[in-house]
């Protein structure tokens, strides 16, 4: 009848095109890896790794907040606060990409192996604990990265500006920390666009 609201839920989108960003992804992942060796570190990369490192503008106590919005953690906060609004489907798919981002990481570790800046390269400055483990590729850059895919077509302009700020400042902060090389977070960049938007085709955006 005229004149009536429809209030059937709206079923989610899932478009064609959607499938760029994942192949995007895997790309990024794939040139980040290759360059990478077990004992040594292209010129390029180190230098581009002792520019940010060697800069001391923030101190490690305004630096280590803006890290962790690349931990796990985040993962299951945002699924909370996604799930507070009624944003059951992106609760849902922060959930699994999280998962997803998690176990695609250590398998990636398992095959492309490398350590932390500190085993080597030579004057590097290390804030804070030491990180440990292999370092290619970052997971907090991976986490934000996936995070902000999957949140993408629920957020507004403001929103999307802040979510990649914040993305490139978790990825700075593992390089100025000496977690990880610059190689290593771009690959997480391309795992978490990869796994984010692989997610947000299963799952499918809002109409």
């Amino acid at each position: 009848m005229r004149g009536r609201a429809d209030t059937r839920p709206r079923a989610p989108v899932r478009r064609a095109r959607d499938v760029v960003p994942a192949l995007v992804g895997a790309l990024v992942l794939v040139l980040a890896a290759l360059p990478v060796e077990r004992t040594s570190v292209p010129a390029a990369e180190a230098a581009v790794f002792r520019a940010v490192n060697g800069v001391d503008v923030l101190l490690f106590v305004l630096v280590w907040p803006v890290m962790q919005l690349g931990n796990v953690l985040v993962v299951p906060a945002s699924a909370l606060v996604a799930a507070a609004l009624r944003r059951w489907r992106l609760a849902a798919g922060l959930l699994l990409a999280g998962a997803g981002t998690y176990l695609a990481a250590k398998a990636v570790k398992d095959v492309v192996v490398r350590g932390r800046p500190d085993g080597l390269l030579a004057d590097v400055v290390v804030r804070g604990a030491a990180a440990q483990g292999r370092g290619f590729l970052s997971g907090h850059a991976a986490v934000a990265v996936t995070v902000l895919t999957v949140a993408w077509p629920w957020l507004g302009r403001r929103g999307r500006v802040a979510g990649v700020a914040l993305a490139a400042a978790v990825c700075l902060a593992r390089v100025h920390v000496a977690a990880h090389l610059p190689l290593d977070v771009v690959g997480g960049v391309g795992l978490g666009l990869l796994v984010g938007s692989l997610v947000l085709l299963l799952v499918g955006r809002p109409r």
